[in-house]
């Protein structure tokens, strides 16, 4: 019985965030972050339990999602002024790199180790990079971390999901020509194979510079705080839809978005818009991991067999390897060495969209391509469920343990 259909939609939406803003005040009790609770009263209200809020509702209400993505990317965008990023210097730049090819390279070698199929090691370890970068900016949010390695956290899972996806395009690439040699057909060239992404960086990068100046231009006009914000989350939803038109990376989009507002507007205009940001987001995280709990399905957890848990170690370990190789690299502060690799182990979202391109995709690569389509699917799914609920509370304890978190 398809409950949602029987109760007013607005009926269940109600529900879902007093239940869930409920439980977020309750888990603090046990010293967890409140998402975890959100996300709790996802599981319980989605199809796992009660399926209240079934895989149709979810549908029909994923614009909800998309706006609290946009606006957590634009958040992460707004902290990245060349000020904060001179001062973090080459080394961060250098963490980004180390953590992503980390992940990539050992994860690949992990899955080929244990099942010997390149093709399919490739995109497992191409998925490995990309972040949820929700969950780690909900907790700096929630807790008003503030400090070096909280500076960090944002450039990290800002800047990386544009590098994953670069990863992805080559390794994907590469891949599709592995399984064409297979089946003795002529495949595209590998140049063609990585425009795709190239171009969809490209473009994210443009289409968020464009729309952000525009914005600028007509803010500068306005002098109310709440005038600037209405005209805001007009333009977030404008450059969020521009991504669904030309399947352009959200994230990217809107992080550039927020990009450009810090670095050209004028300090007072920045400042409304952060104090504007502080009243709404709680909102949309509620929503957020609500939806993100209910898209959670335990059921899926059996089929994590030897590949998810060589993934989830694989991960792992190259973004914590990663991190800290590159913050010695880069010569970076104490606190970012130790903790940053524990703050940025989330995946949710991005991840499962590139397993549901190669699912896609690699069907037409015969029956080699059909079972790695199908085995991504399955174990980022899988896996996903343990980095959604262990990311965020890794990232709490790594801001506790640095001092960027006080009076808990």
């Amino acid at each position: 019985m398809e409950h949602a259909k029987v109760l007013q939609p607005l009926l269940v939406v109600g529900i879902m965030v007093a239940l869930s803003f409920s439980a977020g005040k309750s888990v603090k009790w046990i010293k967890l972050p409140s998402i975890i609770g959100f996300m709790i009263i996802g599981v319980i209200l989605g199809p796992s339990v009660f399926n209240l809020i079934t895989e149709e509702f979810q549908s029909d209400l994923s614009f909800i999602t998309d706006i609290a993505l946009g606006f957590v990317a634009l958040s992460i965008g707004l902290e990245l002024s060349f000020k904060t990023l001179k001062q973090q210097g080459k080394g961060i730049v250098t963490v980004i790199f180390t953590e992503s090819f980390g992940a990539f390279i050992l994860v690949t070698l992990l899955i080929y180790f244990f099942t010997k199929d390149l093709p399919m090691a490739l995109i497992f370890g191409s998925i490995a990079p990309a972040s949820a970068p929700a969950g780690t900016v909900a907790i700096i949010q929630e807790y008003k971390a503030k400090g070096p390695l909280t500076s960090a956290l944002y450039s990290v899972v800002g800047f990386d999901d544009g590098l994953g996806i670069i990863i992805f395009g080559f390794a994907s690439a590469f891949a599709k020509s592995l399984l064409a040699q297979e089946m003795g057909i002529d495949s595209v060239s590998f140049l063609e194979l990585i425009g795709t992404p190239l171009k969809e960086v490209g473009l994210s990068i443009f289409i968020g510079g464009t729309v952000s100046v525009v914005f600028s231009i007509l803010a500068r006009k306005l002098a109310s705080a709440r005038d600037i914000f209405i005209l805001l989350f007009s333009f977030v939803l404008i450059s969020s839809g521009l991504c669904h038109l030309l399947h352009l990376s959200l994230i990217l989009t809107n992080m550039i978005f927020g990009i450009v507002i810090v670095n050209t507007q004028k300090f007072t205009l920045v400042e409304k818009i952060h104090n504007e940001l502080t009243t709404v987001m709680p909102l949309l995280f509620v929503l957020f991991f609500t939806l993100a709990g209910a898209n959670l399905h335990i059921s899926a957890l059996p089929s994590l067999g030897v590949i998810g848990i060589v993934y989830i170690l694989g991960r792992s370990g190259g973004l914590v390897g990663g991190a800290k190789i590159g913050s010695h690299l880069g010569k970076l502060p104490e606190n970012i060495k130790k903790y940053l690799g524990m703050g940025i182990l989330s995946q949710a979202g991005v991840a499962i969209g590139l397993a549901l391109i190669v699912k896609s995709e690699f069907v037409d690569f015969g029956t080699h391509g059909a079972f790695i389509g199908a085995s991504v699917i399955t174990t980022v799914t899988a896996t996903s469920i343990f980095f959604e609920i262990i990311g965020p509370i890794l990232t709490k304890i790594a801001l506790t343990k640095s001092g960027e978190i006080k009076n808990l």
